[in-house]
């Protein structure tokens, strides 16, 4: 006879949480994907990111992030989030700061700052690190404002719906040479 159906163990982290944290942590995980159909404007805004990156100014690459974060928000009909693009990443004791992602909480917009150049070696981001940096700042917005969760976690749904969004987005297919 066949084992009974175990659902994963869950990760040390989860289960230190408070019992709270714990429920939202599932209800993040029973979410793996985002129902985004990404128009044209969008996957254009999308194609568009390399050449921005590859100005090295962040108005330029600001603009065509703010566009793919308007769309998203859009597209999922959620309010939308003000993005902000800075030069060089802050170095912490445990690396760069990529991206931050902070709440309003009722007093003017949600935001997201991100940083295009690196702390150590001073070159602009690659394509794809900037946009899987702004996709995941994007998760934690749309974990507030579409899923309506009390926090944004880092769990394994979290990270599946962000990979959802590349995709959706086609943004494998984006030449970033």
């Amino acid at each position: 006879m066949a084992d009974a159906f175990r659902p994963p163990a869950r990760p040390t982290w989860y289960r230190r949480l408070p019992p709270a944290l714990q429920r939202v942590a599932a209800a993040s995980d029973r979410v793996p994907s985002l129902p985004l159909a990404a128009g044209s404007a969008l996957r254009e805004a999308v194609g568009a990111l390399p050449a921005a990156l590859a100005t090295g100014r962040a108005s330029d690459v600001q603009a065509v992030a703010q566009r793919i974060g308007n769309d998203i928000c859009a597209a999922l009909r959620v309010p939308g989030v003000a993005i902000r693009v800075e030069l060089k990443r802050p170095a912490t004791r445990r690396g760069e700061l990529h991206g931050l992602y902070t709440p309003a909480n009722g007093h003017g917009r949600d935001a997201i700052r991100l940083w295009m150049i690196t702390a150590k070696r001073g070159q602009v981001v690659a394509y794809r690190t900037f946009l899987r940096t702004l996709l995941h700042e994007i998760c934690h917005h749309l974990d507030y404002t579409y899923l309506h969760l009390r926090d944004s976690l880092h769990t394994q749904g979290f990270y599946q719906r962000e990979s959802s969004l590349f995709h959706a987005l086609g943004a494998g297919d984006v030449d970033s040479a």
